[in-house]
């Protein structure tokens, strides 16, 4: 998925566990990337407006996840992103601001309502020609869910994972500490990438989305890889980063992370409302929004940033 997997994993069966867990990755991986020949999503972006196909039950899972979020947030988050994001290149051979003309074509090809899943059949459909689905920015929490599973099959006591800015933890540390999440100061990067604070957590799901991930500067300008479906361009919302908790689901906390990410702070914090999840939210100002399930469990360590109350913000009428 183009990042490290890493793991810690206790028990008798820990070694196995992690095993397991590279495994499930991978045949993951190899299901929904869009880039791997013969994979699910590969086959739907190929047959799109033509064939309805059935698709393995992960698979189907995963896309039924990323409509919801995507309808709840009005389409803030859209798995039918591609036609925008191969058109970007962010992090390929080609990375580019792309013509004005040609981001407007591409948008047209841009709908999760013409994204059509069939529970009954297991199986799923693009509507229209060209559309094409892209979950780069849910298959790094999707990992996560498959190595917790892994473990728990593998009947290992406890364990961590990250995959990029995804993390998973399952059980209980053995001194009865909570896992201590370090989450990343968007200010820094390359060789010198620091802690913004760190999260107390028991259990769950963590994801990250920042700026700071994958951009590029063409004559001046630095553009973001965490681009808004309605407009075509990188989001500006005034936000620089945002970190999502979610008790049960790594794909959610994933796709989360970018939808509030591209809604902004008040529509964002309404968004992990609705799911019951909770966020760290840095503006570019430098303010850091900590919703309340998290107050108590989140330590600010980065020098610069001030931590502001999530009630305190004026309410929209």
């Amino acid at each position: 998925m183009g990042s490290y997997v890493q793991q810690t994993v206790y028990g008798r069966q820990a070694q196995q566990a992690a095993a397991d867990a590279v495994r499930e990755i991978s045949a993951l991986e190899n299901l929904i990337s869009w880039r791997v020949e013969g994979s699910d999503v590969q086959k739907l972006n190929d047959h799109a407006g033509v064939d309805w196909l059935d698709i393995d039950e992960r698979t189907f899972s995963i896309l039924e996840q990323c409509l919801d979020v995507a309808e709840a947030s009005n389409g803030a988050f859209d798995p039918t992103i591609l036609p925008l994001s191969a058109l970007w290149d962010f992090g390929g051979s080609n990375q580019h601001l792309p013509d004005a003309d040609q981001i407007a074509e591409s948008l047209q090809y841009v709908s999760y309502e013409d994204l059509r899943l069939d529970e009954e059949d297991c199986s799923a459909s693009l509507k229209y020609h060209y559309m094409g689905i892209d979950l780069g920015s849910v298959g790094k929490g999707a990992a996560c869910d498959a190595a917790i599973e892994a473990y728990q099959e593998a009947g290992a006591e406890a364990g961590i994972v990250a995959v990029g800015g995804s993390i998973g933890v399952f059980g209980a540390k053995r001194n009865g500490s909570p896992w201590n999440i370090a989450v990343r100061d968007p200010d820094s990067g390359g060789d010198k990438t620091q802690a913004l604070g760190s999260l107390d957590l028991e259990s769950g799901f963590v994801s990250t989305s920042g700026s700071y991930e994958r951009y590029f500067v063409e004559d001046g300008v630095t553009y973001h890889h965490l681009l808004n479906p309605k407009t075509g361009y990188p989001a500006e919302s005034g936000l620089i980063s945002v970190t999502v908790v979610h008790e049960e689901s790594g794909a959610m906390s994933d796709a989360l992370s970018t939808a509030c990410f591209v809604l902004g702070l008040e529509d964002g914090l309404a968004l992990l409302e609705h799911y019951g999840a909770e966020g760290i939210f840095v503006d570019t100002n430098h303010q850091i929004f900590v919703t309340p399930g998290l107050e108590s469990r989140f330590h600010l360590t980065a020098s610069g940033y001030s931590l502001r109350e999530v009630g305190a913000l004026p309410q929209t009428p």
